[in-house]
Parts: structure tokens; sequence; C-alpha cells
């Protein structure tokens, strides 16, 4: 039996936000790296009431996931 919709996760990449220990494990980097990038205005964040949330595309852009070859379809060579 397929899983309600509602209980489905987003693929990591495709959600908006994440918490700051998400943002460490998918990342590989350890807490006071991840607010050193925060600081440095390198990652992004949303304070929502006292919750701290980091913008996904941020974390995807600083580990260069958004950076796709433009020739990535092409034939080597035409």
């Amino acid at each position: 039996m397929p899983m309600p919709s509602h209980l489905r996760r987003l693929p990591f990449a495709e959600r908006l936000t994440c918490t700051v220990a998400e943002a460490c494990e998918a990342t590989g980097l350890g807490r006071t790296k991840i607010y050193e990038l925060i600081g440095d205005g390198r990652v992004t964040t949303t304070t929502v009431g006292r919750r701290r949330l980091v913008i996904v595309q941020s974390l995807l852009a600083l580990v260069g996931v958004n950076a796709i070859p433009t020739d990535l379809g092409r034939v080597r060579g035409s």
C-alpha cells in the first residue's frame, strides 16, 4: 500500500529549508562550520519564531550541486 502523500518526505534538493542539524548531515560539515558559513553570508537562513532554518538552495550552491556543465548533452567533438 503506497504511503499517503502528507507523510512522504521531499527529496532534500526539493525542500525549501532544513534544520542546522540536517544541513550538517547533508554536507558532512560540523555545526561550527555551518554557523561560520552563515555568519560569512555563504549560507542563508530564515528564522521562524525561535527556530533557525537553513535555505536548502544556499547549501546546494555552496557545494556546487547546481553547477551543471552547459554542454552536458553534447557529444565531444561535434
